[in-house]
């Protein structure tokens, strides 16, 4: 009896020690290792309005493909980390080889176009995802999250997480250059 009482008081511990390392991965992990279930997959099928008041085209799965790279990010202008990404992504948008659009992550419309112009635009398109729906599709975790969809529309990468100059120059660009070779 005294060796199954003994067994037993280490289950308490034995969960919290494995809850305190879910926590500690979780808090100090690097979040763009989380895998993604879509990564080879076409992207998911959506149709979002544009942002209400902006001069640009929405946004849908028909504008993805085409031949083209196109880089995927969805933000919001409640989020401190997307203003903290947002000179990397006036960077990546001066490339030709490349389309870059956003998805507009819950905003308001109003404090979305200030964001906007306040920082600058680097989109050619921004599908305003009023009720979270298509960022769900994505299978997002939150914002900012920025995915490179290759010429056929098949997801090939995504970075959770805010994208910074130096992984722009460094990782990043090197997915763009292998999205843009086919598929093995």
């Amino acid at each position: 009896m005294g060796r199954v009482s003994f067994r037993l008081a280490f289950i308490p511990a034995l969960v919290f020690f494995v809850l305190a390392l879910i926590f500690w991965r979780g808090l100090f992990g690097d979040p763009s290792l989380v895998p993604s279930a879509l990564i080879g997959k076409l992207a998911p099928e959506f149709k979002l309005p544009s942002i209400e008041g902006l001069n640009l085209p929405g946004l849908s799965r028909s504008d993805l493909g085409g031949g083209k790279v196109t880089v995927v990010n969805v933000w919001a202008s409640w989020c401190a980390p997307c203003r903290t990404e947002h000179p990397v992504l006036l960077e990546l948008s001066k490339r030709t080889d490349i389309q870059l659009v956003g998805i507009d992550n819950k905003d308001d419309p109003e404090n979305a176009r200030r964001f906007l112009g306040t920082l600058g635009n680097p989109y050619a398109a921004i599908g305003a995802d009023v009720d979270g729906r298509a960022t769900i599709d994505w299978g997002t975790y939150g914002v900012p999250e920025t995915f490179i969809v290759d010429g056929q529309g098949i997801i090939r990468y995504k970075l959770i997480g805010g994208l910074t100059a130096d992984f722009l120059n460094k990782g990043f660009t090197a997915e763009i250059e292998k999205a843009k070779l086919p598929l093995k």
